[in-house]
């Protein structure tokens, strides 16, 4: 089978041609080419926002499957359906669980149940959502079967979105050296967290899958977690206990909106996912990387690659962590006023 890959240098993307290849694809991938190339794909370099060299390129591609992964507005599915229709037998479009209205509707989330969001309050889930309305809305007319896969908050070799204030590998650092690290609200809201090779099969396995055409799916892990274990997880890893400082999520976004919305406006909500519409179509999916399995991967992957810490999201947390302590430290000595006056 011949697959165009529209990326494949990101986190998950390579990991999904690295597995294609494996299954003996033919593997090409368009990107401007900023990035090493995996191994074994030939490469089409340019990019999708100069809209005369995408399309010139495009049509110099015989694919079967089109795996759109640098789609994030509707402009952009768009532009992709545009290029392969009538060409190409399946168009597959990476969007997130960000585009579900929230809070959810079923426990565990079933694609069923759910509505895709429609505030634009944040705009990442917003414009996904936007990007699937369209894409449903061209389901069947085409001629080139259309899926969406839906993946949930993922890690892995390559990925830089890890932690609540996206500081990566200072989680590590901090941890291990004893120092606080923030989370969110209680750190208890139910999360599913998966990681890039479970979720590359995913995609792999809908390729040219009959059971995935003109219809979308959730896919995910299913280890029921919390969001403090995530940094427990960590903490494991590398052999010490985190020091968990709790802060509301509203806080935090006003705090720094641009890396912080998403956990106000999606992570604040229970998230948990059935992976049962997708396993009816694809009965091979099975996401065996458990949560710690996957952080020592992340955390030795950290420390191989010698991935940069971030200094200014280090002053951050600080600044955030110093605050923190000295509410609790007025909260103290209120709790100590109310005492000596519950005494008189």
């Amino acid at each position: 089978m011949n697959i165009l890959i529209l990326g494949g240098t990101g986190a998950i993307s390579r990991e999904i041609v690295r597995q294609a290849i494996g299954c003996g694809h033919e593997v090409t991938i368009f990107n401007r080419g900023t990035q090493p190339p995996p191994s074994g794909a030939r490469v089409l370099a340019g990019d999708r926002h100069n809209a005369g060299d995408f399309a010139q390129k495009m049509a110099q591609v015989d694919a079967d499957v089109v795996i759109d992964m640098i789609c994030f507005r509707e402009s952009d599915a768009r532009q992709t359906v545009e290029a392969f229709a009538g060409r190409a037998t399946q168009l597959i479009f990476a969007s997130s669980v960000a585009a579900y209205d929230r809070p959810c509707r079923s426990f565990p989330v079933r694609e069923v149940h759910e509505r895709l969001r429609t505030d634009p309050a944040f705009q990442y889930g917003f414009q996904k959502a936007e990007m699937e309305r369209f894409l449903q809305s061209e389901m069947g007319k085409t001629g080139t079967a259309i899926t969406i896969l839906r993946p949930s908050l993922t890690f892995g070799a390559g990925s830089a979105n890890f932690g609540i204030l996206r500081q990566n590998r200072n989680v590590a650092r901090r941890i291990a050296e004893g120092k606080p690290v923030v989370m969110t609200g209680e750190g208890a809201i139910p999360w599913s967290f998966t990681f890039t090779p479970d979720l590359a099969s995913a995609f792999v396995l809908a390729c040219g899958n009959e059971k995935t055409y003109n219809d979308w799916f959730h896919v995910a892990n299913t280890e029921q977690t919390v969001w403090e274990e995530l940094y427990r997880a960590v903490g494991r890893a590398v052999g010490r206990e985190p020091v968990l400082y709790y802060v509301p999520s509203r806080l935090l976004m006003e705090l720094d909106p641009q890396t912080c919305s998403h956990l106000y406006y999606e992570k604040v909500h229970f998230a948990f996912y059935s992976n049962e519409k997708f396993l009816k179509a694809a009965p091979g999916f099975a996401p065996k990387i458990s949560l710690d399995e996957g952080i020592r991967q992340l955390v030795d992957w950290w420390d191989a690659s010698g991935f940069p810490y971030d200094p200014e999201k280090e002053q951050l947390e600080d600044g955030v962590c110093r605050l923190y302590e000295g509410f609790a430290d007025g909260l103290t000595a209120l709790r100590r006023q109310n005492e000596i006056h519950s005494q008189e």
